[in-house]
């Protein structure tokens, strides 16, 4: 009889432990809206070459609303393109031959955002979705 107690009382303290750890911190939000919250947050990694032919790829497409990082790579050491400027975003970094650069930033709506070279003569497009 006393095992018996013993046995049923270890496993209702196991799952008064273990249901609480369902609920995550207490969190009263349902599994969608925990997903979405979580989706939110999520970092795009986005890598951007600059070679001969500029920058590689010259165009690609992230998500509004997501943090994006993008990083930088120049591969060679003639070209215009020693700098990157978004100017939509404010943001302007230099490129040193063979270092990666990261920005991040998040995109707010939907459209193209153009980055060139300091010139303005090597430039590309960020499609927001």
């Amino acid at each position: 009889m006393k095992t018996s107690t013993l046995a049923i009382t270890a496993i209702l303290g196991g799952l008064s432990l273990a249901l609480p750890a369902c609920a995550k911190d207490g969190d009263s939000k349902t599994g969608t809206e925990r997903s979405q919250r979580a989706a939110a947050s999520h970092e795009q990694l986005v890598t951007l070459e600059v070679t001969s032919e500029g920058f590689v790829p010259s165009s690609f497409k992230v998500h509004a609303g997501h943090p994006v990082k993008l990083v930088v790579t120049r591969k060679v050491e003639r070209t215009c393109a020693t700098d990157i400027v978004i100017k939509d975003l404010k943001i302007s970094a230099p490129l040193p031959l063979d270092k990666p650069v990261e920005l991040t930033f998040t995109p707010t709506k939907p459209g193209k955002i153009r980055f060139a070279c300091a010139m303005d003569m090597v430039a590309g497009e960020i499609v927001v979705e």
